[in-house]
């Protein structure tokens, strides 16, 4: 089996200068920002977190904290 190098040869590509380099004109324009780089997402705005799930969170964290305060009283006492 036979390895094919995706590499291109030197001697054979265009535009390469003697010692390897690309004289100017040769390689593309540098690209610009892309602003528009795919479709604009309609469906699903970012607007934050709805008030039920970060009411649930919110009383989920209060209760282990109460539970960490707890359990530290107890130990101390």
């Amino acid at each position: 089996m036979s390895h094919i190098s995706p590499d291109p040869e030197p001697e054979r590509s265009s535009g390469l200068e003697p010692g390897g380099g690309v004289p100017p004109g040769e390689t593309p324009p540098a690209e610009s920002s892309l602003p528009e780089a795919g479709p604009r997402e309609t469906h699903n705005p970012p607007k934050g977190w709805s008030k039920a799930p970060m009411a649930v969170i919110l009383v989920l964290v209060v209760l282990i904290a109460a539970f960490f305060l707890a359990y530290a009283l107890a130990l101390i006492v």
